[in-house]
């Protein structure tokens, strides 16, 4: 595995430990609560990164990212067999197909070209792609999980604990 596909996957790491320790942190209600008519809940910000790791990673250099057998308008809406525990697992099996498919990864695969809804990609530009939606989606679950339990762990440093947690990058050499 080449230093920037190590990088990108510890990258996927630390954003998935981080939605992980946020949603350990909302009760039942939480997780499903819809804070406004046109907002996700985080369980269908949940429900749709899965879809969406499990379908872009799943065969990545051999078949268009956009899997037809996906249906990303679903993963939005809640059904009755949508409980936490099958959207966790959903979630789980995206992250699982996506880290397998990182670990076969090799420095000559960067140059490649593979489809992601018919448009080309280099598989470079394709990792960041997935990287930055990852990113974009992990946000919404640590600000919603902060919104609905603000009494819960933080994630990052804390508000006014800078120089406490970080110190050390204070200090002139």
């Amino acid at each position: 595995m080449s230093q920037l596909i190590a990088d990108i996957a510890l990258e996927f790491r630390k954003h998935k430990d981080m939605a992980d320790r946020a949603m350990a942190g909302l009760s039942e209600e939480a997780f499903f609560r819809r804070p406004g008519e046109q907002v996700n809940p985080v369980a269908l910000i949940v429900k749709h990164l899965a879809g969406n790791l499990a379908s872009r990673w799943s065969d990545f250099l051999t078949t268009d990212g956009e899997k037809p057998t996906r249906d990303r308008d679903t993963e939005f809406v809640a059904g009755p067999a949508d409980t936490r525990a099958s959207l966790l697992a959903a979630w789980e099996r995206g992250w699982s197909i996506l880290f397998g498919t990182l670990a076969t990864l090799k420095d000559s695969d960067l140059e490649k070209v593979i489809p992601i809804r018919g448009e080309a990609h280099r598989v470079q530009q394709a990792l960041l792609r997935g990287l930055d939606h990852a990113a974009y989606h992990v946000g919404q679950i640590l600000y919603l999980a902060r919104w609905l339990n603000p009494s819960g762990e933080w994630l990052t440093v804390p508000p006014g604990k800078s120089r406490v947690v970080r110190g050390g990058y204070f200090k002139r050499v």
